[in-house]
């Protein structure tokens, strides 16, 4: 096993995984979110009532806009946040080191094995022996 370590990180590169990991909690949260405005405008529409009709369409309109802006908000807070916790990482790498890995190789089943290992330079036996 190698021990390798991650002295500095890619500071635009942390931010970019981010910004797309933080997007997609935000997108389960957003659908999440705006079900519950949705199912609760439905019902307040269903229920009938004095202005039912008007704040149960607004509630609605919020599911909606939450399903598209929290995924949104979420993106662009990781990207800030992956850009502040990169340079404090670089920061402090430079002050104890960075973060250590063991790492080892893994075989990959669908590759290709390895090219026949020829006798080069050996004489057989009943075989012209040619240079290359």
């Amino acid at each position: 096993m190698a021990t390798m370590q991650v002295k500095r990180v890619g500071i635009l590169s942390y931010a970019k995984i981010s910004a797309v990991t933080m997007a997609a909690f935000g997108l389960i949260f957003g659908v999440i979110y705006g079900l519950v405005f949705m199912i609760v405008g439905g019902a307040m529409m269903a229920g009938g009532g004095r202005d039912a009709s008007g704040a149960g369409a607004g509630s609605i309109v919020i599911g909606l806009l939450a399903m598209i802006g929290i995924p949104l908000f979420y993106g662009i807070l990781g990207f800030i946040v992956g850009l502040i916790g990169g340079v404090v990482y670089n920061v402090a790498a430079g002050f104890v080191g960075g973060i250590e890995l063991e790492l080892e190789p893994v075989a990959d089943e669908y590759a290709a094995p390895p090219p026949p290992q020829w006798n080069a330079g050996q004489h057989q036996p009943g075989q012209q022996n040619y240079p290359y």
